[in-house]
């Protein structure tokens, strides 16, 4: 029998971040129906990580995560200590979902659907993103940016930080229009809509940009997910 697969998101005040992780989870079991997928959250959502992990025999907590950084290097591990101290092992962490090139071509795949095109060199984006703490997770982040560019022919792409450490939204519009974009796009990295991207939105709608939807609960998400699941499985396999 195959391990659980607890994927796990951070939870949020706003309903709309958890809806997507459980729709994510969703599409998971759609996928992989003879897997026992489970929704959990390290806060502010139900059911708690915590209360998932004493409910389930050795499972992999799959980090519904796009940055390594503080939930996925400390929060995360230090739940999973609590809950079995006895037998860590047991419990195996999967790696964050990243800045996999599948989710830059649904980022690109929602630009799209917002009428981008990518011949139009007048247009110019905006990653907008979580910063943090953790600079090589921050030039992790800004590297979507480029991959996001390669075949393009657009003014320029620029990752601009929603929290934390600069280039702000203003230093990547400033740029950005200094470069010649005349038309400026904002593409939120992010899997769901919340707090933080409705002031993203605000800025957006003050400065005249457009912006498009997160990466929300697409199969290539959902793909992605179990890819980090499975490397943790055939790792286990070839230990």
């Amino acid at each position: 029998m195959m391990p659980a697969l607890v994927l796990t998101a951070h939870g949020s005040a706003d309903p709309r971040s958890a809806a997507v992780a459980h729709a994510v989870a969703g599409r998971i079991r759609r996928l992989r129906p003879e897997l026992d997928v489970r929704a959990a959250f390290l806060e502010r959502n139900t059911p708690n990580l915590r209360d998932v992990l004493r409910s389930v025999e050795a499972p992999v907590v799959t980090p519904m995560l796009l940055a390594d950084a503080y939930h996925a290097r400390v929060d995360i591990p230090e739940i999973i200590a609590s809950c079995r101290p006895d037998a860590r092992q047991a419990i195996l962490q999967a790696d964050v979902l990243g800045e996999d090139p599948v989710l830059v071509h649904v980022l690109r795949q929602r630009l799209a659907e917002a009428g981008v095109s990518a011949d139009d060199p007048d247009t110019g984006v905006i990653v907008a993103a979580v910063g943090s703490s953790s600079r090589s997770a921050n030039a992790r982040t800004t590297s979507v940016a480029t991959a996001l560019a390669s075949g393009t022919r657009w003014a320029g792409t620029r990752i601009a930080f929603a929290t934390g450490p600069r280039p702000t939204l203003t230093d990547a519009t400033l740029r950005l229009r200094a470069g010649g974009a005349r038309r400026i796009v904002v593409a939120p990295w992010f899997l769901a809509h919340g707090r933080i991207t409705d002031r993203v939105a605000e800025y957006a709608r003050a400065q005249g940009l457009s912006m498009t939807e997160p990466l929300g609960s697409h199969n290539l998400v959902a793909a992605t997910v179990l890819d980090r699941y499975e490397a943790v499985i055939a790792a286990r396999a070839a230990a």
